[in-house]
């Protein structure tokens, strides 16, 4: 049986068969290959304006860093109208996403942009919001600003006579974007039957002001593009949780379901009672995946030699979506912590390793650092949580793939190659894990006795800790006086 056929192959894959096509003497491409064989498979569709018989064209391809999508291509000879359009071709994610871009100069203009139908994008220098369409885009930046310069310069005319206020703010906004095309009125035109050049704005040397551009999408399909790898300064990239009218409007559940409307937060019977260890508490919630009614389930565990840890599962039988979580069950330390471990053979792998949504966890032998909060909390061992990273890495890693930097993408090798020695104990390697609110743990395999491996230091936190984790507007005495105060203003 033949090998089965790739379907999407990504765009490096798409450029060499059409490299490889064979041409006739007049450079004329040959078609003599069966429609599967071909690169780009074309279709008779009508022409929503003339209604003549235009062509569509369709390619299949894997975006690299991103997924696979369906470019769409429409053309008609008749009128001359033609129309591109994207759409996904994988599943709505788990998470809604949020793509930030900082515009600091012409070269950013080329950054790439994937636009599905539910992305809203907004530039807030310019107070633009583009609201979701009905129809995805593959396009850049630059190719995106001057669609809206179009659409908005369309009925300028008409509005400057009907509704002259309208008029001016719009016409304000078209000129803050040519400001940053720095168009200066060049079009194309024809001499001595020749188009002259005109050069694309990220290619012009004009001064240009900084702008950021938001891509928020709930679907988790849009991307814009980053400069070199995830950790370009310029680009951000932060995922949510999905509400339920989100849900509702992207079809994944139906508006009347009595199962979503009737989970909400109801009272646990003997609240004010003591935890126990055997006691599992059960809460009704929304799946962030596919909007239906789901249990969390939460424990308490005491973990030797530490303190009390609240475990959390989460599992949606519709979707089959899963999520732990660990959440300290103990007062905020006055310190931090910083622990410091060497493992030289498998049996450190196997060492129980608790990691906050604080924390933040580094091995310099191979030059990794995760910041604090990357991956949540976790209790797992420690071969789990290097198992875990690498998973993560290397389904998410932008340095590999037909479009990166040779010489990035041989760093990313060489990475993950030290990271998979890592964490099969093929290599000694060192972990560190810091956290300012001491949360974390490693187990001691000589407890009570101090582990000769593992060295552990308690620290002040700075200003600065302390202000990222909430802890210098915490007011833990006399709270009760300002909230009568408060109760009593209101009753008045």
């Amino acid at each position: 049986m033949a090998a089965q056929t790739n379907l999407f192959p990504n765009i490096g894959e798409i450029a060499e068969q059409t490299d490889q096509l064979e041409t006739n003497a007049d450079g004329v491409t040959s078609h003599d290959s069966a429609d599967e064989d071909k690169v780009v498979q074309q279709i008779e569709s009508l022409c929503m304006k003339c209604e003549e018989q235009g062509v569509t064209k369709l390619m299949l391809t894997s975006i690299p860093y991103f997924k696979e999508v369906i470019v769409m291509s429409f053309r008609c000879e008749h009128c001359g109208f033609s129309n591109n359009e994207i759409q996904s071709a994988g599943s709505i994610r788990a998470e809604g996403t949020v793509y930030t871009a900082k515009i600091l100069e012409r070269s950013d203009l080329n950054r790439q942009i994937v636009r599905s139908e539910s992305c809203e994008i907004a530039i807030p220098e310019l107070e633009l919001t583009l609201p979701p369409t009905s129809r995805g885009q593959l396009t850049t930046l630059e190719g995106l600003i001057r669609d809206v310069v179009t659409d908005l310069s369309l009925d300028q005319p008409l509005r400057k006579i009907q509704q002259p206020e309208g008029y001016e703010k719009i016409q304000t906004i078209i000129d803050k974007i040519k400001d940053i095309l720095a168009d200066n009125g060049e079009e194309e035109a024809e001499f001595d039957g020749k188009p002259t050049v005109v050069k694309r704005a990220f290619e012009k040397d004009a001064p240009m002001k900084p702008f950021t551009v938001r891509l928020d999408d709930p679907s988790g399909n849009s991307f814009i593009e980053f400069i070199g790898s995830m950790a370009d300064p310029k680009w951000n990239m932060r995922s949510y949780h999905r509400t339920l009218e989100q849900n509702v409007a992207l079809g994944l559940i139906a508006a009347d379901d009595e199962a979503v409307k009737n989970a909400t937060m109801k009272e646990v019977a003997g609240q004010n009672d003591p935890i126990s260890e055997d006691e599992i508490f059960v809460f009704p919630g929304i799946c962030s995946s596919c909007g239906h009614a789901i249990q969390t389930r939460m424990k308490r565990v005491n973990v030797p030699y530490f303190k009390d840890i609240l475990i959390m599962s989460t599992n949606c039988e519709f979707c089959g979506y899963r999520d732990n979580e660990v959440k300290s069950g103990s007062a905020i330390s006055a310190k931090g912590k910083k622990i410091t471990l060497k493992c030289e053979d498998r049996d450190d792998l196997s060492r129980d390793i608790l990691k906050s949504e604080t924390a933040g966890l580094s091995i310099p032998e191979i030059e990794l650092v995760l910041t604090h909060g990357t991956l949540g909390g976790r209790f797992t061992t420690v071969e789990g949580i290097l198992e875990q990273i690498y998973e993560e890495l290397s389904e998410k890693s932008f340095l590999l793939g037909d479009a990166s930097d040779k010489e990035d993408a041989a760093k990313m090798e060489k990475f993950f190659s030290g990271l998979k020695a890592v964490k099969n104990a093929d290599r000694p390697f060192t972990i560190i894990l810091d956290d300012p609110l001491a949360n974390s743990y490693i187990q001691n395999l000589y407890a009570p006795d101090p582990d000769p491996n593992m060295v552990i230091e308690l620290y002040d936190r700075s200003f600065e800790q302390n202000e990222d984790l909430g802890l210098n507007d915490i007011k833990v005495e006399g709270y009760e006086e300002g909230m009568k105060q408060k109760d009593e203003g209101s009753g008045s």
